[in-house]
């Protein structure tokens, strides 16, 4: 799936709820040819701006010998190594330092991109000159647990972002260690982290973008069960992606992301099977939830793809509920795709039949 650069910028920007942090990042990426490119321009124009703005500093821990006491008097390593002879002590001192965890990721991430094929030269001589200007932050070499040691708070919440941009670097440049080049990877070929960066996309693109509903994550548990604690246990849990609520509908958004947004059987085209049971069980158990509850909204479900080829809107009433299937074109300018999405949420315009149930007290 060929999505314009830009595009993915601002998929990313919502995917992890940094929209503002992302607009004051100047990296015009309509410019950048490719992905690589992209978080290069980024990293060169947030890093500037960190630096503009001063970066982070954190009291840290250091052990040191010396002739004077400082910070904290280290008893048993100053006997165990025997330094009083030598008219020394062990201590430890706390230094308020830039040297810090997340100073050290982008600093890190900084040289990783200098070593990337493919950067023109003035762009990779503008990142060695950020990298030069963090010469009081050591140089490490990543690992996830850096990134888990992270402790952001109101005052440095602003390096969100750019630690974002360096753990989509870190999981997707691939580094020769015996040369030291770098090479990044299409994450966008990797249905599974795309997945999970559309879904957040989408759900937080409806938390900020409109008003008529409230946006959240469901739990859903499995009505009209008769059966054992014990065996409950082994029934799957049924999480929604985006759930939406208004004061006088229910919509269940389920995301998808596969190259093609329809299967094929002996030549023939058809919905996605699994996504299309897994929509419909939700929509069944909700309203048997909402029988109990007295809640007498209707409840539609809507499978979205995201496509930059054929389009599709499928509309259809299963059992009385509202069941869409449609596609969000990526290719194409900004303001189109936040529109397309907007119009997602008008009614389905079948004329649709109030569900019916065998036995409505289940």
């Amino acid at each position: 799936m060929n999505i314009p650069i830009q595009n993915i910028y601002y998929l990313l920007c919502y995917a992890w709820d940094k929209l503002q942090e992302g607009e004051i990042v100047s990296v015009s990426p309509e410019n950048c040819q490719t992905t690589a490119e992209l978080f290069a321009r980024v990293m060169d124009s947030g890093v500037t701006h960190l630096l503009k703005r001063g970066l982070d500093r954190d009291y840290i821990s250091e052990e040191v010998e010396t002739s004077s006491l400082r910070g904290k008097f280290d008893v048993t390593t100053t006997i165990k190594k025997n330094l009083l002879r030598k008219s020394r002590v062990h201590c430890v001192v706390d230094s308020f330092s830039y040297d810090v965890t997340h100073n050290r990721i982008i600093k890190a991430t900084l040289r990783n991109l200098l070593r990337c094929r493919g950067l023109n030269r003035d762009l990779r001589d503008r990142l060695l000159r950020l990298y030069r200007r963090l010469h009081d932050v050591s140089d490490v070499k990543l690992s996830l647990k850096d990134f888990n040691n992270v402790q952001l708070h109101r005052n440095n919440a602003w390096y969100g972002f750019l630690l974002q941009v360096c753990r989509l670097i870190y999981d997707n440049l691939l580094i020769n260690e015996e040369t030291g080049d770098s090479q990044f990877r299409d994450f966008l070929r990797d249905e599974r982290q795309m997945a999970r960066l559309f879904e957040n996309f989408v759900f937080n693109f409806y938390r900020q973008e409109q008003t008529e509903f409230k946006v959240k994550s469901e739990l859903l548990r499995w009505e009209g069960v008769n059966a054992t604690i014990e065996d409950k246990q082994f029934l799957p849990n049924m999480r929604t992606d985006v759930s939406m609520d208004s004061a006088t509908r229910k919509i269940v958004l389920d995301t998808k992301y596969y190259k093609d947004s329809l299967q094929s059987f002996h030549g023939n085209s058809s919905v996605h099977s699994g996504n299309l049971y897994q929509l419909f069980a939700y929509l069944k158990n909700f309203y048997l939830k909402n029988i109990q509850d007295g809640d007498t909204r209707p409840i539609e479900g809507i499978l979205l793809y995201p496509t930059t080829g054929q389009s599709l809107s499928l509309n259809y009433e299963i059992h009385g509920h509202s069941i869409r299937i449609v596609t969000l074109n990526l290719d194409t300018s900004w303001k189109e795709i936040r529109q397309q999405l907007l119009n997602i949420l008008e009614p389905n315009p079948l004329k649709l039949t109030q569900p019916v149930l065998e036995n409505p007290k289940l």
